[in-house]
């Protein structure tokens, strides 16, 4: 879709901190870099986790994630590069190929796997955690694959392009929403010298993670720069009504910019690994019923 209307301009949200990501591994080896972690979910509620991969080797990757359980939240997967099959305890079998997004509910409980369907080449992505409110807990688990050609996406005139994978964006709505959290998930991309302006509602938490290689700076020209693999979370100014965003001209290539905000939950947050729940005696229920053999069914 090409949108030949003006950015509608926002009064800029600031950057509160900016965050480089901890390397690690997970699944059967998978090397990634933990971006959002456990110390930062208050901050960030309703988010959880970000996690980054991204590598040319099939050292890094070729391990994949076997089944491992999960309870109480919602898993956003947004491939970059390369090809990832899905397989869970529901029956559902899905492919993650370059632009797609999988988004599941764990609910009150489901185990998969996502495995590599290539052997050698780049794979790249994100993993982004979602929480779900006390009351959607122990829903019945749910999973959507979205193709790259479904996930909606508009082009300025000046040549931004941005995907909306969760919320809405210059009247476009995205491919996902949900009403307890209200996430916003934009896939943006700016050409040297161009900005863009997104809205976000006031009292969500929100962040960017920039990647790709180029740097986007926050605010106005001579704003916050934030640097290829940072994450900048912003500010909750109570003045703002979004976030204004710009690629410098000297840089050569895009900017890639992963914007995520949401309506915080404010209720307590209890985690053990794969398990997000309120408090220490629904975590060992989680984990007894893991045990035997009843989490998922």
């Amino acid at each position: 879709m090409h949108l030949n209307t003006p950015n509608q301009r926002v009064r800029s949200r600031g950057v509160e901190r900016i965050v480089q990501g901890q390397p690690t591994s997970d699944g059967a080896g998978v090397k990634l870099t933990r971006v959002l972690t456990q110390p930062l979910q208050k901050r960030l509620d309703p988010f959880l986790m970000l996690d980054a991969f991204g590598s040319d080797a099939a050292a890094d990757y070729i391990g994949g994630f076997p089944d491992h359980p999960h309870r109480g939240f919602e898993t956003v997967t947004i491939m970059l590069a390369g090809r990832m099959k899905h397989r869970d305890s529901v029956g559902n079998v899905g492919l993650l190929e370059p632009g797609s997004v999988q988004w599941m509910t764990a609910g009150r409980g489901i185990i998969h796997s996502e495995m590599p369907e290539q052997e050698q080449g780049r794979m790249a992505g994100f993993q982004l955690w979602v929480n779900l409110a006390a009351k959607d807990k122990m829903q019945a688990p749910a999973y959507r694959d979205v193709a790259p050609g479904d996930v909606p996406a508009f082009v300025l005139d000046n040549g931004v392009r941005v995907r909306v994978i969760a919320g809405a964006s210059q009247g476009v709505a995205g491919a996902v929403s949900r009403p307890s959290t209200e996430p916003l998930c934009l896939d943006i991309s700016l050409p040297p010298g161009t900005g863009f302006d997104a809205q976000i509602p006031v009292g969500h938490n929100a962040f960017i993670y920039c990647h790709g290689g180029g740097t986007v700076h926050v605010g106005d020209v001579a704003g916050s720069a934030v640097e290829s693999d940072r994450m900048a979370i912003l500010a909750n100014d109570a003045g703002a009504d979004g976030v204004r965003l710009s690629a410098p001209a000297s840089q050569s290539g895009l900017s890639r910019v992963l914007l995520v905000a949401g309506r915080p939950l404010n209720e307590p947050i209890a985690q053990y690994g794969p398990f997000v729940m309120n408090n220490q005696r629904e975590l060992e229920q989680a984990l007894a019923d893991y045990q035997r053999g009843v989490l998922a069914t």
